[in-house]
């Protein structure tokens, strides 16, 4: 018999691989792609960050990083600012179009979760939450690498 993390890591598996819509039709829609959507809503939550606090958050090359806040410094949707504690590094936050873009593209998500709940009881899909959570925060602990609640 299979040990439950075995069920786990399989559904784990499976679940990194589901996403309601393609990469294609995400871009033929104008929607964000996922690694860009993870990072402007780590930055939405947590405030204006380095290019050094997100390689650490990520876990992330400098370079990878460097590519993506200038692809979203181009779009419009981040901006570079002094550091407001008076630090050397310059910072990147968000600019109002990137709010609504992620806040925008954020609802569609939910618009499509909702879907796949659309015949579970709230309160299954309150325990899913849950335990999703607890899952997260326990695999954040033993990496080092909290994200912002």
């Amino acid at each position: 018999m299979d040990k439950p993390s075995h069920l786990v890591e399989f559904e784990h598996m499976v679940l990194g691989r589901h996403q309601l819509s393609s990469a294609k039709e995400r871009k033929e829609q104008g929607r964000m792609e996922r690694s860009a959507y993870i990072m402007l809503s780590r930055i939405q939550m947590q405030g204006p960050m380095t290019i050094g606090e997100l390689s650490e958050a990520f876990r992330l090359d400098t370079s990878t990083v460097n590519r993506q806040t200038a692809g979203a410094v181009r779009a419009g949707l981040l901006r570079r600012i002094p550091d407001p504690e008076g630090g050397l590094a310059r910072r990147f936050q968000l600019t109002p179009e990137g709010e609504r873009e992620v806040d925008a593209e954020r609802e569609i998500r939910v618009r499509d979760l909702d879907q796949v709940f659309e015949d579970w009881p709230a309160e299954d899909v309150a325990a899913f939450a849950r335990y999703l959570q607890r899952f997260n925060t326990s695999v954040e602990r033993l990496s080092g690498q909290p994200w912002p609640r």
